[in-house]
């Protein structure tokens, strides 16, 4: 099997470098706007690429995107990671949120949210998991009852958990349990909704780290319209899948660029006896395996 590119994907890869060069970020100091840690510089160059075509690229070029293949998305991936660019809060909401928002949403949903999304202006969150059911997606207990008053909204209630990146998305989709009197697969429903209404609070875990990548997330009487619902009701377990396939295909498209960030770590970090990390004989191991699956990736 021959990994080189052809000369179609090597002439991509060109005109991707020289879009680079001329656009990305040179430095992480913050004396380039773009090239910081903080939310503002990502979302600096979320914008920068969006105007460009190169935030969504398999996505139709109608919503944004330039229609291209998911091999084109890798090489931009792979280039990109040469450059110090700022953290990605979007990919979660990119990659499986806004694509199933896209495919089961009526046209007025898709037109408000689909170019700030894409844009970098608005950040989304998948809420799945729960404490009693792990990655049993179907085992939801979270619930949404419909309000008594002939207006058809509902009224969710429950908890999920290992929610990424929640404590700073402004809307999440969520499925929630709509019928308890069916076969668990059969009595999901998903809406779409606003992390800011009332009712809803979003806890950061703290990790040992001492960062906090993940959330709980709570639902008290947060009322939300039919409108909201994505797909037909008890029909969740099958947009679900939707969700989850678009995650395959997101992650399927790592090229594995993090091994430097993990290296450039391990060189700055101290061990016991004060010496850089990467003397350590049992962490070189452990990168060089890193290193062998990051390439494997390209």
């Amino acid at each position: 099997m021959d990994f080189n590119d052809t000369p179609e994907e090597a002439a991509y890869r060109s005109q991707v470098r020289t879009w680079l060069e001329a656009n990305a970020p040179k430095k992480r100091d913050g004396s380039d706007p773009e090239g910081g840690d903080s939310m503002a510089a990502s979302k600096a160059w979320q914008a920068k690429k969006a105007a460009a075509g190169y935030a969504c690229i398999t996505w139709p070029k109608e919503w944004g995107g330039q229609g291209g293949t998911p091999v084109q998305n890798v090489i931009f991936g792979q280039e990109e990671a040469k450059y110090p660019i700022p953290p990605n809060p979007f990919q979660i909401g990119l990659g499986m949120c806004v694509p199933t928002v896209m495919t089961f949403a009526d046209d007025e949903t898709k037109k408000r949210f689909v170019g700030p999304a894409l844009r970098g202006e608005e950040i989304w969150s998948q809420l799945f998991s729960e404490p009693s059911g792990g990655s049993d997606v179907a085992a939801s207990r979270t619930k949404a009852e419909r309000v008594p008053d002939g207006s058809g909204d509902w009224v969710i209630n429950g908890q999920k958990v290992w929610t990424t990146g929640a404590q700073f998305s402004d809307y999440g989709i969520v499925i929630v349990r709509t019928n308890p009197d069916v076969p668990k697969h059969k009595g999901l429903t998903m809406f779409w909704l606003d992390l800011k209404d009332p009712g809803v609070e979003v806890k950061p875990i703290h990790q040992m780290s001492g960062g906090s990548g993940f959330n709980e997330v709570f639902f008290t009487d947060v009322r939300v319209k039919d409108s909201q619902r994505l797909g037909a009701e008890g029909e969740g377990w099958k947009v679900s899948l939707v969700t989850l396939m678009n995650e395959r295909l997101a992650v399927g498209g790592a090229t594995g660029a993090g091994w430097s960030q993990f290296l450039e770590t391990a060189r700055n970090t101290p061990g016991l006896d004060g010496a850089s990390a990467l003397q350590d004989q049992a962490v070189r191991e452990k990168l060089a395996d890193w290193y062998v699956q990051a390439e494997g990736l390209k």
